[in-house]
């Protein structure tokens, strides 16, 4: 499939999706939503695919909305749907996300700016250039966060934190969103992509239906209570033990080898 706003490759089982509108900054204009999501559902179904990498065209991740888009529609009188103000692209990406099969890494390679910054924390995990800068600037724009960012920052900072960069909307640098756990770790420019491509090769090369699992787990026990998050680790071991890749990996053991995984 061809996206007009997105580059998407795929090499030894990862998916490399470039959000391409360089001269926006990125920013979710144009196609870059449908695309984006059409990629996320199309990377998750591939059996190719055991990793997907998100990150930017040219100098920027992604700057968030389209600003000068948004204000030319409303001078322009064009009003959205109502089917998408009851339930909006944005977070039909963000689900897709969430419930994609497959581990996504932020490979965040320069600003990272309002819903920008909620699409990098929509990700399983994060890896930073040290030029790159994250912000909650909604309230600069007098708005509210959107793209989950209410939902997954205080996640990762904690409530207080959460609020000050949301009702500040000040711009912090990678070292600080590191110590912050926004981030997974910092590299310098050039080594961004090798960085992120380490980490999703490792992560590839594992058992795809543990892996998923897994996913789904992490993300659906902080919701939940200790007895929910215990049966659900009952029910995936059980998954589990009955695939191939868990025989290999017991032989593997026994046979003092790495093991090697097939998926199924």
């Amino acid at each position: 499939m061809k996206y007009e706003c997105l580059l998407y490759e795929v090499k030894d089982r990862i998916a490399t999706l470039t959000l391409n509108r360089p001269d926006r900054l990125n920013a979710l204009g144009g196609t870059l939503r449908e695309d984006l999501h059409a990629a996320i559902i199309a990377a998750g179904a591939d059996p190719q695919v055991g990793v997907i990498v998100i990150t930017g065209a040219g100098r920027g991740f992604c700057s968030g909305g389209d600003v000068k888009s948004m204000s030319e529609k409303d001078q322009a009188g064009q009003s959205s749907t109502t089917d998408e103000r009851l339930a909006p692209l944005r977070d039909r990406c963000v689900l897709a996300m969430r419930d994609c099969p497959k581990p996504i890494i932020a490979a965040v390679n320069g600003a990272a700016a309002g819903a920008g910054m909620n699409l990098a924390l929509a990700c399983d995990m994060r890896i930073a250039s040290s030029t790159a800068k994250f912000s909650q600037a909604f309230v600069k724009r007098g708005l509210a966060p959107d793209w989950a960012g209410s939902y997954f920052l205080p996640r990762v900072v904690g409530s207080a934190k959460a609020c000050e960069l949301i009702f500040t909307g000040d711009s912090i640098d990678a070292p600080e969103a590191l110590r912050l756990g926004i981030v997974n770790s910092v590299v310098a420019p050039e080594e961004l992509m090798n960085a992120a491509y380490a980490l999703a090769r490792k992560i590839a090369a594992g058992p795809p239906v543990a892996i998923a699992l897994s996913k789904r787990a992490i993300h659906k026990n902080p919701d939940g209570s200790l007895r929910e998050a215990l049966e659900f680790e009952t029910f995936a071991q059980i998954i589990c033990k009955d695939t191939e890749d868990s025989k290999e990996g017991v032989k593997a053991f026994m046979e003092k080898r790495a093991p090697v995984f097939r998926g199924h």
